[in-house]
């Protein structure tokens, strides 16, 4: 469910847990803080390479005892890690020139290694590549060259080259360092790709959001007002020839205002999460089953809308319904305000697989623009193509408007019946 969910989102649904595909929390915690200064893992690899290359020298007792050069060394080569994350390939030069040093004064191998270990893995996670491979290079040909050829002259004394078997060991633990580092480096960079592409996701899902709800108060808003606007024109108009069609006037008034509220506190209530004491919607999201409230609103501001159903009604899905509602509000609010007729046709159609709404209207077109000022035909463009729908809209041969809108409602079994003229 989760790998669907990515899909649809537009994120990439990687298999493994979350940790292997969000990064794990120590990592993520890691990158958060990467301004500070990693006190604590310098001072346990510091701890653990003074400590465990005392137990190293027991089982080497060929090479020099460590004294106290020895610790000054290793210091010099562990403490430079506190810097490893802003200055990476400094750190791992460094490191790798230490060691090789330590290695030439005939000392233990041991946890000094793990040292080399750790700036080659920082550099490397960081994007410095080359460098950490450069660095871990010049490590591996100084300690080739010391164990090799400068042997004879340097401590311990009487000691002989080791075998190519074991520096062979050493190059596999040089490539298995550099392996392991470049395993880190692409699950880094795969983890910030993914995050961002969540991010994106998550920014065009709260852009797709606003959009709706701006779609929503456009629609609540401007049929509602449009009806207002008429019903105080009329009822200015007769305040004082006819008071009592002026009182039915203000009456119209009141009942779409409070409606308008009504409506706009449904959608600000998608905002708040559900709580206990209201944990749903006040009310169900409008549909077709609301048209005959939409004939009545209309018919308080002066229009007569007949509506017409064919094909066998069959509930629709909540955002098609809701989508089919709007789309005919917003079709009889561009008659009322745009256009001279005072009559409108609504012809809803069901077949298999889709709904086909047409409202049509005689003109002629009140203003520059036939049909609505343009955001309101946006908005029904909208609506339609998020449900992978159309709209057409425009001038009649023979005069007035017309809207068509099919929105699909399911998979097709036969084929919808052809539109008339």
């Amino acid at each position: 469910m989760d790998e669907q969910r990515e899909r649809r989102e537009g994120r990439p649904a990687a298999g493994g847990p979350p940790w292997w595909r969000q990064g794990p929390p120590w990592w993520r915690l890691r990158e958060e803080s990467s301004r500070r200064l990693p006190w604590l893992t310098t001072l346990l690899l510091t701890f653990f390479a003074q400590v465990g290359t005392r137990f190293a020298a027991h089982n080497q007792p060929d090479r020099e005892t460590p004294d106290g050069l020895a610790r000054a060394l290793l210091l010099a080569a562990t403490l430079p890690l506190l810097l490893r994350h802003r200055h990476p390939v400094a750190v791992a030069y460094t490191t790798a020139a230490v060691t090789v040093v330590y290695l030439g004064a005939g000392y233990p191998y041991g946890p000094v290694l793990l040292a080399v270990a750790v700036s080659c893995f920082a550099a490397v996670v960081a994007g410095h590549r080359y460098a950490a491979w450069g660095a871990v290079a010049l490590w591996w040909a100084g300690q080739v060259l010391v164990t090799q050829v400068l042997y004879r002259w340097l401590p311990p004394g009487g000691d002989s080259a080791p075998s190519w078997s074991e520096e062979l060991v050493i190059a596999l633990w040089v490539v298995a360092t550099v392996a392991v580092s470049e395993l880190a480096r692409t699950r880094r960079e795969q983890w910030a790709k993914e995050r961002a592409e969540r991010e994106q996701a998550a920014r065009r899902r709260a852009d797709e959001e606003r959009l709706r709800m701006a779609r929503e108060l456009h629609d609540i808003l401007a049929h509602s007002i449009s009806v207002i606007n008429v019903q105080a024109g009329v009822g200015l108009a007769l305040l004082d020839s006819d008071p009592e069609q002026a009182r039915t006037a203000l009456t119209t008034i009141k009942a779409a205002s409070k409606e308008a509220l009504g409506e706009v506190r449904h959608v600000l209530d998608t905002l708040r999460p559900p709580t206990a004491r209201d944990p749903a919607p006040r009310a169900p999201a409008p549909g077709l089953d609301r048209l005959p409230e939409l004939v009545e609103q209309a018919r308080g501001a002066g229009l007569t809308v007949t509506v017409t159903t064919e094909g066998e009604p069959a509930p629709l899905p909540p955002g098609a319904d809701l989508a089919a509602f709007r789309i005919v509000q917003e079709a009889l609010t561009n008659v009322v305000r745009h256009s001279g007729s005072r009559q409108a046709r609504v012809r809803v159609r069901h077949a298999a697989g889709q709904v086909t709404l047409r409202v049509d209207d005689d003109g002629p077109a009140t203003g520059a623009d036939a049909g609505g000022s343009g955001n309101g035909l946006a908005g029904m463009r909208e609506r339609a193509a998020a449900l992978g729908g159309t709209i057409e809209a425009g001038p009649r041969a023979d005069g007035g408007f017309r809207v068509t809108a099919v929105l699909p409602t399911g998979p097709a079994s036969a084929p919808a019946p052809q539109e008339d003229q």
